[in-house]
């Protein structure tokens, strides 16, 4: 908890500078802000950082609009957060379950806390890739005992930051600088590459501008120079190239803006607040804090990340990728990485071919071959099926040499546009401040800068599970719950190499970063709700215009939220595994959320019934 006395002086700071005026009060916010710099370090991490650089590859600068409106959208509900919180002094589980619904705050509770599991385990692969890739030039063993070794490493040393951070110890500040050192690092060399692409490289300025307006279509179709590329392929396979590109920009464009305000955001920011003891004076103070210490260096520096990107990667590839001699071809750092995308592509043409060719006769045995299940699947699915059954016969009757031949003999375009879903792995990716740094500098800089900010996010999740943990039981085994917690979230991440086994290990926080896409409505609407209490909020609850301004500014959030959420979910369906678990979940969630709604009692309402 704050200092009693320095909260007494930071009140009076704010008073007084509010009597002298707005540069007077914007002086006052500028030294006394903290809790959005804290939300920084968690935003500006590892996912943040993956899904720019994807971003990147994949659009273009197109994109850029994507983590502008996502940082927006969570800057409006934390701000609403925040106002609820210091107008009523409650922590928000303590709110939620006594105002809301008992099932929301719990929900929330839980969401933060499997959000804090989910995310811990990218920044594990993350650390771990930045060690392997950039650091260690690839020398380290790629085996699981291998992983799970130096995951278990990092997260002792995680932990032991955890205790010492809790006692406030000279070790975990020194080492807190020089993590926060190596993070700021890569951003000032992101900077750098983009101001030397500007004026060095001729980058446009006015495409740079375009990409900040928001474009929907990108949803559906493919864009950026992958839009270009495919009208230069033959009609026949710009369908099946197409649907590659989108379903790889839907991820991107889901994780990206997953990464930009996260549930567990949504937990800390309040909690924090409430530790430094501030109230309802602050309430100006908190949204400046979120804009200036959160918003704008989000926007800059993932800004910058796409841009370096978009220029390193963006429909492009090196020369011996584009050679027609499949052993030049195998050359190509990228070709381990294209060569299931590219096989996909022969598999799919084939099959295509053999299906054109099949007579009436084959079709219908083939799919009484089927479990009675599958045999009741769409037309569409079936005939998907047996195109990739019989692409997968053809690519198995053919040798390597003749597969490889094949391969080098596509157009150009196409490998182009393998390369542009290519999940690229850390050293791959450091070449993005190679025009800055060169090859070299930029591989060892990139890779410090990528483990400070992995091994930063481990220790903050870890953080958050221990407070998360500790609403959970009485007071006085707070302590031991929040270690318990935190142990939870970094376990649960160190054994990453159990659920992810891709070629790119920074490609698991676009994966991880979908999942937690689909708890970030649960925050929204619990806060929505809160936001909207007459009787948590009393005098306090805004009221005409302002009121209408709140509900048209947190409407848009939650539905924007609510929408990426059912698009995540969307495509997760599709999993026969997964699908029915997931739908299960949801419309239980739903049920016993109304059921709570129904059964909820407040205080007020308590007594009167005494």
């Amino acid at each position: 908890m704050a200092e009693p006395n320095k909260v007494y002086r930071d009140r009076e700071i704010l008073t007084e500078a509010q009597a002298k005026g707005t540069m007077a009060t914007i002086g006052a916010f500028a030294r006394l802000s903290g809790p959005g710099w804290l939300q920084s370090a968690i935003t500006l991490g590892g996912g943040s950082l993956t899904g720019a650089l994807f971003l990147g590859v994949l659009g273009g600068t197109s994109m850029l609009w994507l983590q502008l409106m996502a940082i927006i959208m969570g800057v409006i509900m934390l701000s609403a957060i925040s106002y609820v919180t210091l107008s009523t002094g409650k922590r928000p589980f303590q709110a939620i379950n006594e105002y809301v619904n008992p099932v929301l705050g719990c929900g929330w509770l839980l969401a933060t806390s499997m959000a804090n599991m989910i995310w811990c385990m990218p920044q594990f692969s993350l650390s771990y890739a930045a060690l392997n890739k950039n650091l260690a030039a690839g020398s380290l063993n790629e085996s699981t005992g291998v992983q799970l070794g130096i995951s278990a490493v990092l997260l002792v040393l995680a932990f032991i930051l955890v205790v010492l951070n809790e006692r406030q110890g000279l070790a975990s500040k020194i080492f807190d600088v020089f993590l926060k050192g190596l993070v700021g690092l890569v951003v000032i060399c992101f900077f750098g590459v983009v101001i030397y692409l500007i004026t060095k490289e001729g980058l446009q300025l006015g495409e740079i501008l375009a990409g900040f307006i928001p474009d929907l279509r990108q949803w559906s179709n493919p864009t950026g120079k992958a839009a270009e590329l495919l009208q230069q392929i033959p009609e026949t396979m710009q369908a099946y190239w197409s649907g590659e590109i989108v379903n790889n920009q839907r991820d991107v464009m889901i994780g990206a803006a997953a990464t930009a305000v996260g549930i567990n955001m949504t937990f800390l920011l309040p909690y924090s607040m409430l530790a430094r003891g501030w109230d309802k004076p602050f309430r100006g103070l908190a949204r400046f804090d979120l804009s200036t210490g959160m918003a704008i260096p989000y926007v800059l520096v993932t800004s910058c990340v796409v841009i370096a990107s978009a220029y390193s990667f963006h429909g492009k590839v090196d020369e011996s990728f584009l050679s027609s001699d499949p052993a030049t071809m195998k050359e190509s750092p990228i070709f381990a990485s294209a060569q299931p995308i590219l096989t996909d592509r022969i598999q799919f043409e084939l099959g295509s071919q053999a299906a054109a060719e099949a007579t009436a006769e084959a079709r219908t045995a083939w799919v009484a071959s089927l479990s009675e299940s599958d045999q009741k699947l769409s037309e569409e699915v079936l005939e998907k099926r047996y195109i990739n059954t019989l692409g997968a016969k053809a690519i198995s009757e053919m040798s390597e040499d003749a597969l490889a031949t094949t391969m080098a003999a596509l157009p150009d375009a196409e490998k182009k546009l393998a390369g542009t879903v290519v999940k690229r792995d850390a050293f791959q990716l450091a070449q993005s401040l190679a025009p800055l740094l060169g090859d070299r500098n930029a591989n060892f800089i990139f890779g410090l800068g990528v483990l400070g900010m992995g091994f930063s996010s481990i220790i903050i999740l870890m953080l958050i599970n221990g407070y998360v943990y500790r609403e959970l039981v009485p007071e006085k085994y707070g302590n031991i719950a929040h270690y318990v917690g935190c142990l939870v979230a970094g376990i649960t991440g160190a054994l990453w190499p159990f659920i992810w086994n891709g070629p790119s290990k920074l490609w698991l926080a676009i994966v991880t970063s979908t999942f937690g896409m689909m708890l970030l409505p649960i925050a929204y609407i619990t806060f929505f709700f809160l936001m909207n209490n007459k009787k948590l909020l009393g005098d306090e609850k805004p009221t005409g215009g302002s009121l209408i301004a709140w509900n048209i500014a947190m409407g848009i959030s939650v539905i924007g939220a609510t929408v990426a959420a059912g698009s995540a979910m969307w495509q997760k369906m599709s999993n026969p595994t997964v699908g029915p678990t997931m739908i299960g979940i949801a419309v239980f969630f739903v049920a016993m959320s109304l059921v709570g709604f129904a059964a909820r009692t407040s205080p007020a309402e308590s007594k009167s019934n005494a």
